[in-house]
């Protein structure tokens, strides 16, 4: 697995970010998150510069940090940059 080989690195501790996570996940009514997308969401608003891959169709609709477009790799979307 790789978590058990150290090849991949979750930056992101749940338990530490709860408010923020919970803020991005009840944003918008009408734009629906997942607890997986407002993660990733999170940690594009941490880390900087910052791209995210995805196969989720609609994920170029979230916003980070407010307003700004997400910078995207998906064989589904256009790559995004701010």
């Amino acid at each position: 697995m790789l978590l058990e080989r150290s090849a991949v690195h979750i930056a992101l501790s749940l338990e530490s970010q709860t408010a923020p996570v919970r803020t991005l996940f009840e944003r918008d009514d009408n734009v629906p998150a997942s607890l997986a997308d407002a993660c990733l969401l999170r940690m594009s608003e941490l880390f900087e510069p910052c791209s995210i891959l995805t196969l989720g169709r609609n994920f170029g609709i979230y916003r980070r940090l407010g307003r700004k477009t997400i910078s995207l790799m998906s064989p589904c979307a256009q790559v995004r940059t701010d």
